[in-house]
């Protein structure tokens, strides 16, 4: 019987939707829970967990006490051996040992939910002796670790414990959150991973955005067509990234790089909001969402801006949501992606869709 470890890191993922831009660090976890911030690891988990499906009797399980792992067996009835880690309040050093732990308990491979500081702080336990692949529940997600959902991560370990994929080597970077928050984006290679290798169910590392004039341009002409564009009485949405702050650039008022900021008749009127923000500003009132995918990964919704959270694309619905990108970045991008964690909303998007890609230009991409 094949062993599969499972580690939850149940703070991940829970600055998102509260505008934190993530978890690190005591202080911002507490700042989150008193914003209304709801845990979002162990949902994650148990869809990594229930699409294994029958298969899940076939393979042994190890995980950690409570929130890091036994809770989420436990609710779904799957059995599991508890190997490492500890109850109640857990950080960094529990994670550290619970991969160590499984590794010496002889696991095929370590999954680990969370985002790209639960994969750091697998790699200073593990380093590459071990595969290990990453369940996607943080916020930013910049390391090439990550399945592209938690039921493609479950596919992978199926096919890699059947001896049916290769492994390689996968980037483990991460941001300065305080910077990412004050609107730099500072983001690191800390090392690597050794992980499952199936290309098309692997989010790969988010792709910097290459400085030329000839995508400045691009980004002009992309902000410019949608502020001329713009109808009366309308809120506009708009996601984080250079190439939507193109739009307020456009317009000549002021923003936040990256985060969600709400545009009507030409004035700001929320900089930065929360999804509590963006469902209380939009309530009753016509609303359009303007977003960019993130380079390489193709993500549109998911990453970096669960502000605009599947209860929010409830409500615009497909036909209320402008996707918008640069050539040079579309040109690196194989399909979109939608990954919010609700079914209703991911599947909304299915298909093709356009996206504006110069003034008034537009390409039909497929989302997957």
């Amino acid at each position: 019987m094949k062993m599969v470890g499972l580690i939850v890191n149940p703070i991940a993922g829970m600055g998102g939707a509260v505008g934190l831009k993530g978890t690190d660090g005591r202080a911002t976890l507490a700042k989150a829970i008193a914003l209304g911030a709801k845990p979002v690891a162990g949902e994650r988990a148990k869809e990594f967990l229930r699409a294994f499906g029958a298969l899940a009797r076939t393979i042994e399980f190890l995980t950690c006490p409570g929130e890091m792992g036994e809770r989420v067996f436990a609710e779904l009835g799957i059995a599991c051996r508890v190997v490492g880690g500890r109850k109640g309040e857990t950080g960094a050093q529990d994670t550290k040992l619970a991969a160590k732990a499984m590794e010496e308990s002889g696991a095929d491979i370590v999954a680990f939910c969370g985002g790209d500081g639960t994969a750091r702080d697998v790699m200073d336990s593990i380093d590459q002796r071990l595969p290990a692949l990453g369940v996607p529940a943080g916020v930013k997600m910049q390391s090439g670790a990550f399945a592209v959902s938690p039921g493609m991560a479950a596919e992978i370990v199926v096919k890699f414990i059947w001896g049916e994929l290769p492994v390689r080597e996968a980037e483990v970077a991460d941001v300065d959150e305080e910077a990412f928050r004050d609107g730099r984006l500072s983001s690191k290679l800390y090392g690597y991973l050794t992980i499952p290798y199936e290309p098309m169910a692997i989010q790969g590392m988010k792709a910097p955005t290459p400085v030329t004039d000839e995508v400045d341009e691009n980004k002009k002409a992309l902000g410019k067509w949608i502020a001329e564009n713009m109808e009366a009485g309308v809120i506009y949405v708009l996601g984080p990234g250079s190439t939507v702050k193109s739009i307020n650039e456009a317009l000549g008022i002021d923003f936040t790089l990256l985060g969600v900021d709400l545009v009507a008749d030409g004035r700001l009127i929320r900089k930065d909001a929360n999804e509590s923000e963006v469902l209380e500003l939009t309530s009753g009132k016509p609303f359009h969402i303007v977003v960019s995918p993130i380079g390489r990964q193709g993500f549109i919704f998911g990453r970096g801006n669960q502000q605009i959270s599947a209860a929010v694309l409830r409500r615009s619905g497909r036909e209320g949501v402008t996707v918008i990108s640069t050539q040079d970045k579309l040109d690196g991008i194989e399909v979109l992606r939608v990954d919010t964690g609700d079914g209703y909303a991911d599947t909304m998007f299915r298909g093709a869709i356009k996206v504006l890609v110069d003034y008034g230009v537009f390409r039909m991409v497929r989302v997957a």
